[in-house]
């Protein structure tokens, strides 16, 4: 489905968003309760395997493109010496990374993002600060949401998309979510 075969609305007012809230804090307190185990034993595991810290933490921007520290498990090894961070950032993805992104684990301490406010639990993945100055105009709407843990992009077609596609998804999203 593309974004564009889609009639673009207006998004609800503030008592939707109201609801959509508590609905996110209510659903990631219950997220948390439910995989503390889980998160727990993944969090143990990285210490084990490759020491602290086991939080990633990372500055991304959030509603109205205001900037907030996103917080993920660690997957990767610190870089070695001469190691370039970008060039070299998928041979620092330890097997127990491998997993954790494989089964979305590493993306758990997001729910403490959406008790926080800076994410929901649904819309537009947030990026990374150095794109806000790409986006047209229209795709710089994506930031008019909160963003989220998931978002309409990856259920349709995740890493298979190309990013104007990914972006025009994202704009859907935000004229369209109820």
């Amino acid at each position: 489905m593309k974004a564009n075969e889609h009639e673009t609305r207006r998004a609800p007012h503030s008592a939707a968003r109201a609801a959509k809230r508590w609905i996110d804090v209510a659903a990631a307190l219950v997220g948390l309760t439910a995989a503390a185990p889980v998160l727990g034993a993944a969090a143990l595991a990285v210490r084990a395997a490759m020491g602290p810290p086991v939080l990633f933490r990372h500055t991304r921007p959030g509603l109205r493109g205001e900037p907030f520290e996103l917080l993920k498990l660690r997957t990767m090894r610190p870089p070695r010496p001469g190691e370039n961070l970008e060039e070299d950032e998928g041979h620092r993805i330890t097997r127990l990374g491998q997993v954790l992104r494989a089964t979305s684990i590493d993306e758990l301490p997001g729910l403490w993002n959406v008790l926080r406010g800076d994410m929901s639990l649904v819309g537009p993945r947030p990026l990374l600060m150095e794109y806000m100055e790409r986006y047209t105009p229209a795709q710089a709407r994506r930031h008019d949401v909160r963003p989220g843990l998931t978002g309409w992009c990856q259920i349709n077609g995740r890493n298979a998309r190309d990013w104007d596609t990914k972006l025009a998804l994202d704009t859907w999203y935000v004229d369209n979510w109820s």
